[in-house]
């Protein structure tokens, strides 16, 4: 995807290694948002790896109005046994406060629609907080639907470790 140019004079384009900072940035805010502000343990460093390594396993897609960075999209890419095809899991969405209602997150999340589409994949997903109805407003109005027989899952912490050490183990 190249570049686009959006009202205000911004401009969204896939993430280069100069934004990061940036992109961190919003994840904090993001953070904040969701009422988890010291969540966020990622560094530039890790980020800058994560999106820009050897082989990158995220993705982001930004916008950026003059030198900031306004607005992320974070994925990766998933695969389903069903219809054999990757998809994108949108990780993070966010549009800084003081840019909302200008069309951003919209436009963030066609450019993630146009790469599923170009590259045939079969899902674009996400989660998201049951509470946040601004988002939720957005996603409808994209034609979203919500998956309300499944629900999300997860393993961290200790409880990640147990598990790998009552297990088959961890790979040498």
């Amino acid at each position: 995807m190249s570049a686009r140019e959006l009202s205000g004079g911004a401009v969204l384009r896939p993430a280069e290694p100069g934004d990061v900072a940036g992109i961190l940035a919003l994840i904090h805010a993001l953070a904040v948002y969701e009422l988890e502000p010291d969540a966020v343990e990622n560094t530039t460093e890790m980020l800058t790896e994560t999106l820009f390594g050897a082989d990158p396993k995220a993705f982001a897609h930004i916008v950026v109005r003059g030198e900031r960075v306004v607005g992320i999209a974070i994925w990766f890419l998933t695969y389903s046994t069903w219809t054999g095809r990757h998809g994108i899991w949108l990780e993070d969405l966010y549009v800084d406060e003081s840019e909302r209602g200008s069309g951003y997150g919209k436009a963030l999340m066609a450019a993630l629609a146009g790469v599923c589409v170009a590259r045939g994949y079969s899902r674009f997903e996400w989660t998201v907080l049951d509470w946040n109805a601004p988002s939720i407003a957005l996603y409808r109005s994209l034609g979203a639907q919500p998956m309300d027989e499944w629900t999300t899952q997860r393993l961290s912490g200790e409880a990640l470790v147990a598990l790998a050490d009552a297990g088959v183990g961890r790979p040498a």
